[in-house]
């Protein structure tokens, strides 16, 4: 069977498949998107090129109910939740041709001594790698795509196998955008094949979205070539709650960050940390409704995915963790569960799980709250739920995270940057910190 390949995750049935590229392929991807760059970026201006990026989101929203089918199919998403990303996606090249002059406009640097003037002038980086993941195919190309191609980077885009056809679906509306040949390229290229490119000159960067062992491989090959990367990786975020005046409403909303994308979206929370007076009552109403949620649940993306977190699951309880689930696996349906008990000597307490299962934990101060939430390897994300404003801002610093959400989650925005730290990767995207990975800050002085 090709590396690429449509498989519907619900019944196993692989509904279409696509060629892998050849090495020919993938060098003639880099060198059109080179051309490209030396070409179309360079005789284009930002409100140029912001139109067609507008142009993008337009189609996006236009096409949001094929692009739906497409992904429901490739990875078991439920068509609500796909045509809602095909709409966000569009959003954020809204977003960035809203905003991609005021982004950016020179910036004037104030001298300390001398004459004449001096400022930043922010200008196309170069041809930049793209290798992106299953769980959200559109809103992941989005929001490396939309400000890069602004900016006049060029882009070679290295989809996940299991998404050929949203693949060649983005590649089409950026085309029929307008965006000459080379500006945007998808290659069905293989893990080697990115390798090698990684390391060829006429690359200048490389972003990836995915998981530990693919950022660590990606950061060491671009590091022996002096290459700027951007890496978003996985995240086990907390959900800190150290008081509510509503139970109800606090569990609903932890159900809803744990159950997201059925739990396959990095930033879902994933440990709930809840001061002791709150523990029981809360793990009670939690285990419930997650339980009661499984009948809404999609597949998990992969029967692959759904063994990885069967392994987990499995060694946790037989180093001592306690689960109630809502039943029993089904190939790709994973059943929603709960682990408690879970301690630092379980190996589950220090890994992501990536599937429709939580581990809550019982936290006596606010201190050990923060310091159980804090006591993993991963940074990306955070939710904190209190009623004391001092406690929220004094907690919020305290938490080692890229982004932290106060009583509220699901309240991504395309203006809200998005990354993490530790081993959740390094550098932003969205907002208008997504647009500054990829630029050159050129500075110019001159003397009168």
């Amino acid at each position: 069977m090709s590396l690429y390949a449509v498989t519907d995750p619900a019944t196993g049935e692989v509904v279409e498949e696509y060629p892998t590229a050849t090495d020919a392929d993938v060098e003639a991807a880099i060198a059109a998107a080179t051309a490209a760059g030396n070409t179309w970026s360079r005789s284009t201006t930002v409100a140029e090129r912001a139109a067609l990026v507008r142009r993008v989101g337009e189609l996006h929203e236009e096409r949001k109910d094929e692009l739906g089918r497409i992904i429901a199919r490739e990875m078991g998403k439920s068509l609500e939740d796909s045509i809602g990303e095909a709409e966000f996606a569009g959003a954020i090249y809204t977003y960035y041709a809203d905003n991609a002059e005021t982004f950016l406009a020179d910036e004037p640097i104030e001298l300390l001594d001398g004459e004449g003037s001096a400022f930043i002038r922010r200008s196309r980086f170069g041809t930049l790698l793209g290798i992106m993941p299953w769980n959200f195919p559109y809103y992941q190309v989005a929001r490396f795509a939309g400000p890069n191609l602004c900016l006049g980077n060029t882009i070679v885009l290295k989809h996940a196998p299991q998404c050929p056809e949203s693949a060649a679906a983005i590649q089409q509306i950026f085309l029929d955008a307008g965006f000459p040949p080379g500006a945007y390229v998808n290659v069905y290229a293989t893990n080697e094949q990115m390798a090698t490119a990684i390391a060829d000159p006429r690359i200048h960067g490389v972003s990836l979205t995915g998981s530990e062992r693919a950022g660590a491989a990606v950061a060491e090959i671009a590091g022996r070539n002096l290459k700027k990367c951007v890496l978003e990786l996985g995240g086990s975020d907390p959900f800190i709650l150290l008081s509510t005046d509503d139970l109800d409403a606090t569990v609903e909303a932890a159900v809803a960050a744990r159950l997201d994308n059925t739990g396959q979206a990095c930033n879902a929370a994933k440990r709930f940390v809840v001061a002791a007076d709150l523990y029981d009552a809360f793990v009670e109403k939690f285990t419930a409704a997650v339980k009661a949620g499984a009948e809404g649940i999609t597949p998990l993306s992969s029967v692959a995915a759904a063994d990885r977190l069967q392994q987990q699951v499995d060694e946790a309880v037989a180093q001592g963790a306690h689960l109630e689930s809502a039943g029993e696996r089904d190939g790709a349906f994973f059943p929603t569960g709960v682990l408690t008990g879970v301690t630092t000597e379980n190996d589950v307490y220090y890994q992501e799980l990536f599937g429709p299962v939580a581990m809550v934990f019982k936290a006596e101060t606010e201190s050990q709250a923060l310091a159980i939430a804090n006591d993993t390897p991963f940074g990306l994300g955070s939710y904190l739920f209190t009623t004391d404003p001092e406690q929220a801002a004094r907690v919020a610093d305290g938490i080692e995270a890229g982004m932290v959400f106060v009583n509220g989650v699901m309240l991504d925005g395309v203006e809200l940057p998005f990354g993490g730290i530790k081993r959740s990767g390094f550098g932003r995207e969205l907002g208008r910190y997504g647009i500054e990975e990829f630029v050159n800050k050129k500075m110019i002085r001159t003397v009168r």
